[in-house]
């Protein structure tokens, strides 16, 4: 059964639903719409999807709204999926232009029926992106490719700004939870990106409320430290509905603060903490959060010798 969300929170996720209903919004969805492009922001039922689509940010969900994983927390459909749209890459640069988008997130439901992965998709997708618009950053948030690291180097030598991949919970609470997932294999392709492309960016993200603990949550970074994580996001579970995984807990925003800090104390070089906070939430504002936490670090090294 359901925690009742407190009403701070309902407050803040009924700003974001009316944001839907603004000109702005309405004519970046009707886009997508006649475009017949997925994105997390529909598919996740993410609750910053209005504010987002104000901002003219959407996270592109590649490879269809369909996967072939359980999750319980997840709203994304889980039947047989389509094969992959051979006209999407194209279709996806050309709304990256037409919006002036200057740093691309894509993501994808778990593709288990594909030989790769959908790796080598991504790879099409990120280099159309970068064909049509070459200062455009992108910043891909890939499933576990089943721990294959041949897959993961193809997204990689895609040259992404930022290489994602999502934790999710604590590793005491995948059994119940990521159905078909595996915290070791998700740690250690973390692992692998980092040491085979160190200048690309690595991130992660936590929802909070599943049932996990604070030293579960404390231990969780470290884990995501050691595999040489750079960012990383926590924000707030909310069940897309009664069939998914409960909300056992809904923590204060002054925990989400607690977060940040204890992220950035441990080495992070970027943590977006927050209640609504979500993986692609300001992903470009993060990517130059790090990006400035290196340089100031590299200046400091000079300093010192």
């Amino acid at each position: 059964m359901n925690t009742p969300m407190p009403q701070w929170l309902k407050e803040m996720v009924g700003r974001n639903k009316a944001a839907l209903r603004t000109q702005t919004a309405e004519k970046a969805q009707s886009g997508l719409d006649r475009a017949a492009l997925h994105t997390v922001c529909v598919e996740a039922k993410c609750p910053n999807r209005g504010e987002c689509l104000n901002c003219g940010d959407a996270t592109f969900m590649i490879l269809g709204g369909i996967c072939t994983r359980g999750c319980r927390f997840c709203a994304v459909t889980k039947q047989k999926p389509l094969p992959p749209d051979e006209t999407e890459a194209d279709k996806i640069a050309q709304t990256v232009k037409d919006w002036h988008i200057r740093y691309a997130v894509l993501t994808s439901p778990t593709r288990d029926d594909l030989p790769d992965g959908g790796a080598g998709h991504f790879a099409r997708v990120m280099r159309a992106i970068a064909a049509l618009n070459p200062d455009v950053l992108t910043e891909p948030l890939v499933p576990d490719f089943r721990g294959r690291t041949e897959d993961l180097q193809t997204v990689l030598d895609a040259g992404p700004a930022v290489l994602a991949h999502n934790i999710e919970t604590v590793p005491q609470l995948y059994g119940g939870v990521r159905v078909g997932a595996d915290y070791r294999r998700s740690l250690d392709l973390l692992a692998y990106a980092k040491k085979a492309a160190p200048r690309i960016f690595t991130k992660s993200g936590l929802m909070l409320g599943l049932g996990e603990t604070q030293a579960q949550v404390r231990d969780t970074l470290k884990d995501l430290r050691a595999a040489g994580v750079d960012l990383i996001t926590i924000g707030q579970y909310l069940a897309p509905s009664k069939q998914h995984h409960p909300v056992l807990r809904y923590p204060e925003p002054a925990e989400y603060e607690m977060w940040t800090q204890y992220a950035l104390d441990l080495g992070f070089a970027g943590a977006a903490c927050g209640p609504l906070v979500r993986s692609s939430y300001r992903a470009g504002a993060l990517y130059r959060q790090a990006v400035l936490h290196c340089k100031l670090n590299a200046q400091n090294t000079e300093k010192q010798v």
